[in-house]
């Protein structure tokens, strides 16, 4: 089949919903991804190799907060998804789109093992006429220098055979405002057709697409997108200690400098940042430009300014209890929410797990709540949550509230907790018990 018929083939296939997709990764980008195409007609294998993950999809158990398990079930009822571990559904796919997760080694070096090991799968079931996208965050060339070597050993012609796409996942999770489907597409294809053919397929779920031109474009975008957060986070969390030390509110800095409607956009500050997107996509650019004999100055202070927060933190509470008669070996600490973002059952590089064992290793007695994590594991120590009760509370020498989750009664925490340090301006009111970051 010429190249021509291939392209024709695909785009014909997808532009009328015929087109089979594969996603290969059923987590917080894949899942959502997948049931945003089935639901609009493509027939969706959602692939993963965790066998308890696909039993928990076919069974209603939800475990992504941005998907309904009800919606999956009629989803997989109305055959237009199906859950499997099977890696034959990569072959009886006309597009293949990896989802897989890119984490950074301890020594914060990217670890595409995931992208590695799924390229060759699928290089090992790639056939003619088949649309092959990465979404997993990496750095610039990934798809080049990585992806698509691995396909290229099936022996078929890149861009005449088979098509290759990048074009970066942007979900936010927990976010009403901003779902999937309103989140606009970067896509970079290896050649235009290839970028047109992933235009075609996200047109379908996604109103607004960019078009880039060329794997690199989109790969550097997105490591922008999120270095310029963890930048202006830095930025935001150097005030607070500056404003501390000064003995003013940084949050009134902050509402005060908001009112200037150009030039400045308000960024908060936290006790460190969690998930993927912040502390480790940046890293991933880092790590590119300096194998490029090039050193990222502003990406490796702010990560490093972001990483000493919960030391902070910590440093603040000893002050506040000592101020009161309590050092901190001798305290009893409530860690009010231990997930990386409100509302989120996700504990990625959550700094309430660095909290944690600082308050630990500095002798303090820790305990912690969260509506979403019955049990924790940190440094080796097993937790089980709390009952937040008034006793409970009135316990505790401190509550320091790490995690905003909407669910949580602050107005009974505030009633009963004798002191509680706030690292995310819940209490917008002045209270006697309440100090903040």
């Amino acid at each position: 089949m010429s190249v021509q018929n291939n392209y024709t083939l695909l785009k014909e296939n997808i532009e009328k919903k015929k087109a089979r997709v594969c996603v290969v990764g059923m987590g917080y980008v894949g899942l959502p991804l997948a049931v945003a195409l089935a639901h609009k007609g493509f027939y969706v294998y959602g692939l993963d190799s965790n066998a308890s993950r696909i039993k928990k999809l076919k069974s209603a158990q939800s475990y992504i907060v941005d998907v309904d398990p009800q919606e999956v079930v009629r989803l997989i009822k109305n055959k237009t998804f199906s859950p499997t571990t099977d890696t034959h559904a990569l072959k009886d796919s006309d597009v293949i789109i990896i989802c897989v997760p890119t984490p950074l080694r301890k020594v914060k070096v990217p670890d595409i093992s995931y992208v590695v090991k799924a390229s060759k799968m699928i290089a090992h079931h790639l056939r003619r006429a088949q649309l092959i996208i990465l979404e997993s965050t990496s750095f610039p060339t990934t798809t080049r220098e990585v992806v698509l070597p691995n396909l290229m050993k099936s022996n078929l012609t890149p861009e005449e055979d088979f098509f290759l796409c990048f074009s970066p996942e942007r979900v936010n999770p927990g976010s009403r405002r901003f779902p999937l489907t309103k989140i606009p597409k970067v896509i970079g294809g290896m050649s235009p057709r290839g970028g047109r053919l992933a235009k075609s397929l996200y047109s379908k779920i996604i109103k607004k697409i960019f078009l880039a031109s060329c794997p690199e474009i989109a790969e550097t975008s997105k490591l922008l997108e999120n270095t310029f957060r963890l930048v202006n986070i830095a930025l935001a969390n150097e005030f607070a200690i500056v404003c501390s030390k000064l003995g003013i509110s940084v949050w009134e800095v902050i509402d005060a400098a908001a009112t200037k409607p150009f030039g400045f956009m308000p960024f908060y500050p936290g006790p460190g940042t969690g998930g993927h997107c912040i502390p480790c996509d940046p890293l991933y650019l880092s790590w590119k430009a300096k194998k490029l004999g090039f050193s990222t100055r502003m990406i490796d202070l702010a990560s490093q300014v972001n990483h000493c927060m919960p030391h902070y933190v910590v440093q603040r509470v000893s002050s506040v209890i000592k101020a009161q008669g309590t050092s901190l070996n001798k305290a009893d600490i409530l860690i009010l929410g231990v997930t990386y973002k409100k509302n989120v059952k996700d504990l990625r590089e959550s700094p309430a797990l660095d909290l944690i064992e600082e308050l630990r290793r500095r002798g303090a007695h820790v305990d912690y709540f969260d509506p979403l994590i019955p049990y924790l594991k940190v440094g080796g120590i097993d937790s089980k949550r709390i009952a937040l009760t008034k006793r409970a509370l009135r316990r505790y020498t401190c509550v320091i509230l790490v995690t905003d989750h909407t669910s949580l009664d602050y107005s009974f925490i505030q009633s009963h907790a004798r002191l509680i340090f706030d690292t995310r301006r819940v209490y917008r009111k002045r209270y006697d018990n309440v100090r903040m970051l």
